[in-house]
């Protein structure tokens, strides 16, 4: 199956914490869910492949290194886009590709209606970023995009996860590492995490 990773260092926690509060404004809320992907972006890519490279220091030659994967990020709009700079802060040569995916709110199924990725895979390794792993129908839906496409390596960042999506996501691609700010109780009658956050896609945007 699947590898779960939920972070438990005291920044996460901490910050995690805080974004949950109803009373965190969508400015807040932003920043907060900025600082949780870096974070989180840092435990992810612990297994980066990296190459040699040389550099000039005021001193003296010296034998560097940098990365030897040309990473893509996925954000499932909307809530995702919330996600993206500041992973863009710490990899700028990433590239972004959107795919917009949303959730009938009868079905809870998702529904694709923009896909924007390019003819040809130019990338060794794809995140898929998304806040909430909720009945795990986005994370799926876009995975099996991003398969169909021909990406070999993926793996899925998201800050609140359910169980149920998080087995969702299992079941259909046991070979995508799943990586969490947290791992909640269950979700409710109409697809929701609890406790949860609320909708991340309002919060981020003040559009609740």
């Amino acid at each position: 199956m699947a590898t779960v990773h939920v972070s438990r260092h005291p920044l996460v926690q901490h910050k995690l914490t805080l974004l949950r509060r109803v009373v965190t404004e969508p400015k807040k809320f932003r920043e907060l869910v900025r600082e949780l992907s870096q974070l989180l972006l840092y435990e992810a890519t612990l297994d980066l492949p990296l190459r040699p490279r040389m550099v000039d220091t005021p001193l003296a030659a010296y034998d560097g290194s940098e990365i030897a994967e040309r990473i893509g990020l996925v954000p499932i709009l909307r809530a995702g886009l919330g996600m993206v700079d500041p992973i863009l802060d710490l990899i700028p040569t990433a590239h972004v590709w959107h795919l917009g995916l949303y959730r009938d709110h009868a079905t809870l199924k998702p529904v694709t209606y923009y896909n924007k990725l390019p003819p040809v895979v130019d990338v060794d390794l794809c995140l898929v970023l998304d806040p909430m792993l909720a009945t795990g129908g986005s994370a799926v839906a876009a995975i099996h995009v991003l398969k169909e496409w021909g990406a070999s390596r993926i793996k899925f960042l998201g800050l609140i996860a359910a169980p149920e999506g998080v087995q969702a996501l299992q079941n259909a691609y046991p070979d995508v590492p799943i990586h969490l700010a947290a791992l909640d109780d269950h979700l409710n009658d109409v697809g929701y995490i609890v406790p949860g956050l609320g909708d991340a896609g309002d919060r981020l945007f003040g559009t609740g």
